[in-house]
């Protein structure tokens, strides 16, 4: 006995099919006006150069027991030369070799940060925008509760508390991050439920947290991923400030906030000692939000070109 499809599910799979097969051919067009973006190409490039320098430190560091702490004050606050090409600290250890191991804390720290913060956000707005009622009233009243505070002032009350450590600065800033992802992700929840594909897999009959895992969160994908590349800049900004003032990773670990607060004092004398690793903040910074600001322009409907 051959069953007959019923108007329902073959109204469902012809929508689904052709949903997906739409999907694949924007996600084509999408990545090649990423790689036409030459801005967008050089922050790419120069991440990827980061993530290369981080993972062979020990291989490229001139003076690699430098780089991992050692001091020798017999060279202490020499200036840039052949030897040491950025000159050497107030410990008189390599500056050069302390960047390139210093490269390793922005790129895995704001790695963990995003990851639990994904973790926690997109599932808890994905809730709280497809069931709607007091779940939705529930969830968003508790992101209310730590949106009150400025991240920053609560991420620092909260390593202060915790005790200063790089893994501390990751616990609190996933604990002060989720909720910016929970809205997001809950706007286009709220949206989502009501699309035809949606509507009919709940006449079918599927379980609501398997519509919310299969169909609402994967169409998120595309504006939490621009969240994200433009977000990863402000946690290596605010990773690097919590260890300049002595809440995040302690000496004598190699981290560019902590060598540019080791060298402050010295900045009118011997100025070579936070200038590179300020620079390498800046352009590791820089290279995420020109990432973000292509992935903006080709994922957002409101700014594609």
């Amino acid at each position: 006995m051959q069953l007959r499809r019923t108007p329902i599910l073959g109204a469902w799979g012809g929508e689904w099919r052709s949903r997906h097969q739409s999907q694949f051919e924007e996600s084509r067009y999408n990545l090649r006006v990423f790689g036409k973006d030459r801005l967008a190409a050089i922050g790419v490039c120069w991440v990827a150069f980061m993530i290369l320098v981080a993972v062979a430190a020990p291989w490229i560091a001139p003076y690699p027991d430098q780089g991992r702490g050692a001091s020798d004050v017999s060279e202490r606050l020499q200036a840039p030369s052949r030897a040491h090409p950025f000159g050497t600290d107030p410990s008189g250890r390599d500056v050069l070799s302390r960047v390139i191991y210093g490269a390793r804390i922005p790129l895995v720290i704001p790695a963990i940060v995003v990851a639990g913060v994904l973790l926690i956000g997109v599932p808890l707005g994905g809730i709280a925008g497809y069931f709607g009622g007091k779940v939705d009233e529930g969830i968003m009243r508790m992101t209310d509760v730590f949106l009150a505070f400025p991240s920053l002032i609560m991420a620092m009350a909260l390593v202060a508390f915790l005790g200063p450590s790089l893994r501390n600065v990751a616990i609190a800033l996933v604990i002060t991050w989720w909720p910016w992802y929970t809205r997001l992700v809950r706007g286009m929840a709220v949206s989502l439920r009501q699309r035809p594909y949606v509507l009919a897999a709940r006449t079918m009959g599927v379980s609501r947290w398997t519509i919310i895992r299969r169909h609402v969160l994967p169409n998120t994908v595309g504006p939490v991923i621009v969240q994200v590349t433009l977000d990863i800049g402000t946690v290596i900004l605010e990773v690097a400030g919590l260890s300049f003032i002595g809440l995040g990773a302690q000496a004598p670990t190699a981290d560019w906030g902590l060598m540019i607060s080791e060298g402050r004092q010295y900045i009118l004398s011997e100025w070579w000692i936070c200038t590179f690793a300020g620079l390498a903040i800046f352009l590791l910074v820089l290279s995420y939000n020109l990432i973000g600001d292509g992935l903006r322009d080709v994922l957002d409907p409101r700014t594609k070109r």
